[in-house]
Order: C-alpha cells, then structure tokens, then sequence
C-alpha cells in the first residue's frame, strides 16, 4: 500500500496575492462559480527561469516528465530566524544523493503561513548549497518559505535563483506539511497550471510514500 500526503497550501482569499469573490450563485443563477485573481507566485508554487531573467524558459515549456520523481527529505528543523541552510545541513543525504533525484527541505516553515514571520525571517538556501543542487543535478528543489531565498533582499533573490536555474534546478515553493512524511524518500509530483508564457504558477504538490 502507498501513502498519498498533500503537500499543497490552500488559496485562501486575502492572503498575499489572493483574490477569489463570486461570479455566479446557485440561489440566483443555478450554479457556484468563482472569479480567481491570483499572483503567479502565491501558495505553492513553481518558478520558471525566464522569471529571474535566465534563457527563455517558461512555465508551460517545462517538460512535465521533469515534475516528477523521487525526492530525499532533508528533515533540518528545528531552524532559527533567517537561518541560512548549507550542505551539511543534508546529512546523509548528501552522500546517498543520485543526479536525476529531488530535494525537498523540511523546516517546519508552513506553520506560519500567513504570519509576517513566514515572509520576514524565513530560511534561506546559501549559494553553496545552490551550487551543490547544480553539482548533483537535483532536478527539483523544493522548500517551505515562499522563497529559496530573503524576499527583502533583490541582490540574495537574483543570484540564489539565478544559480539553480543556471544550472536546469526547478524551483518549488511554499510546500506544506514536509514534517507529515515518514519516509527518507518519496516520489514527488509538483504540477503548476499550464499559463501560456508564465513566469511561473500555483501547483498542487504530492508526495507519495511507499510502504
């Protein structure tokens, strides 16, 4: 038997670039029915190269083979304020990973979603880390916070990201619920909405855990 855990944030009206208000009212109109303003990087979701600048790359052109796989869980909590993750924050992990294989970092950071603390103060993945993700060809690199990188900080925000997808890392963030998985290993699925030419988009992220 497996074990199927979302890993997924729920859109939530009023949050940080959610906008969600009727359309159509069953009492009026015979059917429910919603309007969706979304920010392309709001909840969970997958950045695209072309939206730190890096080739052309867009939402809709990332091969969907490349959203799936197996994924380590690198389980570092507790972390502090603005902490800065490095490779020997991974562990075994670091020695047991294959090129081709994912990474998911678990913080526990998803609790505060919604809190100004899960925007201001989150951890962040330090350039060498980065640059191991691109050494071991991670093909998914995925965190809690909604940034790999300090959201207050342009210069940190372009060259973590640059670097991952320099180096062809796909970029997964504002996961949730990490601390439910069990398991060292999992497949990881990160599908975003398929917009034309996007710079990125809001996904639903699953684990799945092998029994």
């Amino acid at each position: 038997m497996s074990r199927v855990i979302d890993l997924t944030l729920s859109l939530v009206s009023g949050e940080k670039g959610i906008y969600i208000e009727p359309a159509q009212r069953l009492e009026k109109e015979g059917w429910n029915a919603t309007i969706l303003s979304l920010y392309s990087h709001c909840g969970t979701h997958i950045d695209a190269p072309v939206h730190f600048g890096v080739g052309a790359q867009t939402i809709d052109t990332i091969p969907v083979e490349n959203l799936i796989g197996p994924a380590w869980v690198a389980d570092i909590r507790p972390v502090e304020h603005s902490a800065l993750i490095e490779p020997e924050h991974l562990g075994a992990i670091a020695e047991q990973f294959k090129p081709g294989e994912s990474l998911l970092i678990c913080t526990g950071w998803s609790d505060y979603y919604g809190q100004d603390k899960y925007r201001n103060g989150l951890p962040r993945v330090s350039a060498e880390l980065a640059q191991w993700c691109v050494e071991k060809k991670v093909r998914m690199l995925g965190v809690e916070p909604p940034s790999v990188a300090d959201v207050n900080n342009i210069e940190e925000l372009t060259t973590i990201h640059q670097i991952l997808f320099k180096g062809g890392v796909i970029v997964v963030e504002g996961l949730a619920n990490l601390a439910s998985l069990s398991k060292p290993k999992v497949t990881f699925i990160a599908l975003p909405l398929k917009i034309a030419n996007g710079d990125g988009a809001p996904a639903r992220a699953v684990a799945i855990e092998e029994s």
